[in-house]
């Protein structure tokens, strides 16, 4: 495939990446970053990720072939509002968002009804850094791309995101939004609010000092995902309430059989789940790297 222009609203990490990988491979001919100041794109400008900047909405998506909004999933229905005047018929629009069934919601308010060509996707990549000095163009290479079309969607238009997604090297895959969200509220948004959890509870003791001092490799392995940007994770965690409630609920509760087991000295029953998640986690690293 082959974008003349491509609008990208947000570039950090997955935008930038993006921006920077449609570029490695050839797959886009001018991308245009939509921003509410001037000089808001100055550091990805410098970068390269972006080939202009634009203020006016209707000037960035005039002949656009595709719009990206790569802003915490929060913003979406502000940046749906604002592109909605001017968003010729057909453009394909994605974004990069974590939560779906929120995106899906925004753009119905924001529209009034879902445009065919809306297509949100997640690509299911990432790194604890943030911001365009972050982007990498192999940042999708090799992983997965969820699209979440609704019935509204055109075939076109999800046939154009599974080949943008694809031309950065992406296996793309398709799921409903509410299984999307019920997957990653378990695989993704629980483990990042666990690590933000535990790193914060230790912060505020007395003796913090002296416990980061002596933490070694495995804490730092554990809690590295807590450095993630926070304004983007408290949007994800408050826009997939509903999903993340019964994953807390679930987690909390196997806590408190451990703590049990702990308490009344369970060997065996902590010795099964050990045994058990070992298990587990060795077939998903070996299934990830075969």
């Amino acid at each position: 495939m082959h974008l003349g222009r491509l609008v990208l609203v947000g570039v950090g990490l997955m935008g930038g990446s993006l921006a920077a990988a449609l570029k490695r491979s050839h797959a886009v001919g001018e991308v245009v970053g939509l921003a509410r100041e001037p000089g808001e794109l100055a550091r990805a400008l410098e970068l390269g990720l972006v080939d202009r900047e634009e203020t006016d909405p209707a000037a960035a998506l005039a002949c656009a072939d595709a719009v990206v909004v790569a802003t915490p999933v929060g913003a979406a229905e502000a940046v749906f509002r604002r592109i909605a005047p001017h968003l010729p018929a057909g453009v394909l629009v994605t974004d990069v968002g974590s939560t779906k069934g929120s995106v899906l919601a925004a753009a119905r308010s924001a529209f009034g009804e879902l445009p065919p060509s809306l297509v949100p996707a997640h690509p299911i990549a990432g790194t604890e850094a943030s911001g365009p000095a972050a982007a990498d163009p192999a940042l999708f290479q090799g992983r997965r791309v969820i699209l979440t079309p609704a019935p509204e969607s055109d075939s076109g238009a999800v046939a154009a995101a599974r080949a943008l997604w694809e031309a950065v090297g992406a296996e793309v895959v398709e799921m409903a939004a509410e299984h999307h969200d019920e997957v990653l509220a378990a695989t993704s948004h629980l483990p990042h609010l666990l690590a933000y959890a535990l790193v914060d509870s230790l912060a505020r003791r007395d003796d913090n000092d002296e416990i980061f001092d002596f933490a070694a490799g495995g804490f730092r392995d554990f809690t590295r995902i807590a450095s993630s940007d926070p304004v983007m994770w408290h949007d994800i965690c408050r826009a997939n309430r509903d999903a993340l409630l019964p994953a807390l609920a679930g987690f909390r509760a196997e806590l408190q059989r451990l703590e049990t087991a702990v308490a009344e000295g369970d060997g065996d029953y902590l010795l099964t789940v050990f045994r058990r998640a070992k298990a587990a986690r060795d077939r998903f690293i070996e299934g990830n790297e075969s």
